[in-house]
């Protein structure tokens, strides 16, 4: 049985991953915007609905640890993990814009110095979600208009808008579904292999949140999506400070968790890597650099955590 749930997440995942892809091409094309500001949007806030769902249950769980590692951890697996596996599988020919690198630096930096300083309250978490409205805001009204480059061939050109954002909302639901089939199975086979609880949940479950991202950018790298990609990379990253955090903070205020320090660190460093590689097409290269760097930090968590 476990592992037909395994089957069906993976073939959900896959599923879900094809018809998101499709459905937000062709709502770029209805909507006269960019891949790019879609993969920021629609595609990069509606992958990231696990974190919002875990961070919220856990702050009202009171557990701190988990509410903010899920955001940093999943900010570092979006970096290393899901840009390296979608570069490797096809080089990202699409260069991020300015504006939004400047976005994912600011909202990095600014959730390293709430979390440091124990700020996480009510005041922090409304100015975080002011400021995704304002970057929202000022993304759609430089997009507004553009050319929606990279369109592949195949998308449903012909496609209405209102169908196209049901194609969409779709695909992540389907994804989504899927990756919570993954999960559970792939912890319960994990279980009764005797992998610890602790190393289960530094691997399966934190990288099965980041599951839909993975397929999202995965699908959208082999139909030559490459903007799509890096804009679900970018905007899961903004969403996951300035909304999710901001979201949990505002509705639930959280202490910091203890030992969190060298965690922001590598989640900076993993910004500063994005913002480097993306203001120059991504090559299999730089992929691979990321994944090495993404298995040296699993490693470490590990040895971390064996240690502790």
């Amino acid at each position: 049985m476990v592992y037909l749930t395994v089957a069906l997440g993976l073939v959900l995942l896959l599923g879900g991953g094809e018809a998101l892809v499709r459905g937000a091409v062709a709502l770029a094309a209805r909507l006269g915007v960019s891949p790019l500001m879609i993969g920021l949007t629609v595609v990069g806030f509606g992958t990231s609905t696990p974190e919002l769902v875990t961070s919220l249950q856990a702050a009202f769980a009171g557990a701190p640890g988990v509410a903010v590692g899920n955001v940093v951890g999943s900010n570092v697996a979006n970096v290393l993990l899901i840009l390296g596996v979608a570069a490797v599988i096809a080089p990202l020919a699409a260069a991020a814009p300015r504006r939004d690198l400047w976005a994912l630096a600011l909202s990095a930096g600014a959730a390293a110095a709430v979390i440091r300083a124990d700020a996480l309250g009510r005041p922090v978490g409304l100015a975080l979600l002011a400021g995704l409205a304002l970057w929202l805001l000022l993304a759609w009204r430089q997009e507004r208009g553009a050319a929606p480059g990279g369109a592949s061939g195949d998308a449903p050109a012909a496609m209405g808008a209102v169908p196209a954002l049901a194609l969409t909302a779709g695909g992540i639901a389907v994804t989504m579904l899927g990756a919570r089939f993954l999960v559970a199975g792939a912890t319960e086979l994990a279980t009764g292999w005797g992998i610890s609880e602790a190393a289960i949940g530094l691997t399966v479950v934190a990288v099965g949140t980041s599951l839909p991202e993975l397929v999202a950018s995965v699908a959208a790298a082999r139909r030559g999506q490459g903007a799509l990609a890096l804009g679900n990379v970018v905007g899961s990253n903004v969403y996951n400070v300035l909304g999710i955090l901001g979201a949990t903070a505002l509705v639930r205020p959280i202490p910091a968790p203890a030992g969190i320090g060298p965690d922001l660190l590598v989640m900076l460093g993993a910004t500063a890597l994005l913002v480097l590689f993306a203001l120059r097409p991504v090559g299999r290269g730089a992929g691979a650099a990321l994944l090495l760097a993404y298995a040296g930090y699993v490693a470490w968590l590990m040895l971390r955590g064996a240690a502790a």
